[in-house]
């Protein structure tokens, strides 16, 4: 499981780093960019010289996907790609992660409490059934019952200690999806930015303040990276949001199992066992004697 779990990990700072390659790239190419390059010039949408020679050209800002990847240009586009797969990707994985049969197997659950509550199971019997288990709740267990027969103050503390390593490890494919939320208006925030830019650079450079057809360009910029941003952010955050709250679910039964355990594996509770358990001695009855008689 830990093999696992640091698999995952590797795999999400991947992604990050991709993510962030992608943005430090789309600065680069926009610090590079002319201000009057190709790229700039939205698809659908004429310049002054293009709306002289084809007058019947429509304009306006693009609708279809391919019209608004290149409106916006490369950078941006592969930036907003990167960030949609990932965000997709932790959506998925941790849909799969946090089932609840997988973190707390109702059947081994019923087992296991079953055998402590019967007597037919000791300290290394439960040790070996929980490392089999390599369930998030068995992990759980694994630390109480290495505390068998210690006061109870000192097994509620180990599977309080257990619970919260899985607690991290349940969240933490929820930290990039939450990045993801974040990170994708902030790169459509720049790119509202840099379309102002171009808008105000066209109007200082080739006075067309007269010439919708050229401010547009830089507007369309500027609204499709904000728009698109929010398109990503907006169900990344709901995602989030719904994941963290199945994951306070399951920690929450996480603790009630865990504290049923320390009911059952601390000193109080098998001394009391015990106690219920012992037969009771037989009390034996003075027979009378002759002279009685």
């Amino acid at each position: 499981m830990r093999k696992m779990n640091s698999n995952h990990a590797r795999t999400r700072i991947w992604l990050l780093a991709a993510l962030m390659v992608g943005v430090l790239l789309t600065c680069q190419a926009l610090a590079q960019q002319a201000p009057d390059s190709p790229a700039n010039t939205v698809a659908g949408t004429p310049t002054a010289v293009e709306s002289a020679e084809n007058p019947d050209k429509p304009g306006g800002i693009p609708t279809d996907p391919a019209g608004i990847a290149e409106a916006m240009g490369r950078p941006f586009t592969i930036a907003f790609i990167i960030a949609s797969v990932i965000g997709v990707w932790s959506v998925i994985e941790r849909l799969v992660m946090l089932r609840h049969r997988r973190v707390i197997p109702r059947a081994f659950v019923e087992r296991f409490f079953m055998h402590l509550r019967a007597g037919r199971m000791d300290r290394t019997e439960a040790l070996t059934i929980c490392q089999q288990n390599d369930s998030p709740v068995a992990d759980v267990f694994m630390h109480g019952i290495r505390k068998w027969g210690r006061p109870s103050v000192e097994v509620e503390q180990a599977v309080l200690d257990g619970g919260e390593r899985q607690v991290s490890h349940l969240k933490k494919g929820l930290r990039v999806l939450n990045g993801v939320s974040t990170l994708s208006p902030l790169i459509g925030l720049l790119g509202t930015v840099v379309g102002m830019i171009h808008s105000f650079n066209d109007i200082a450079t080739a006075g067309a303040m007269g010439q919708t057809e050229t401010l547009a360009n830089g507007i369309a910029l500027a609204l499709l990276t904000t728009a698109v941003g929010l398109l990503i952010a907006i169900p990344a955050m709901a995602a989030y949001l719904f994941l963290a709250g199945r994951v306070d679910s399951l920690v929450m039964e996480m603790d009630r199992l865990g504290q049923d355990l320390v009911h059952m594996i601390s000193a109080e509770a098998l001394r009391e066992r015990a106690v219920v358990t012992e037969p009771t001695p037989a009390v034996a009855v003075p027979q009378k004697t002759k002279a009685e008689k």
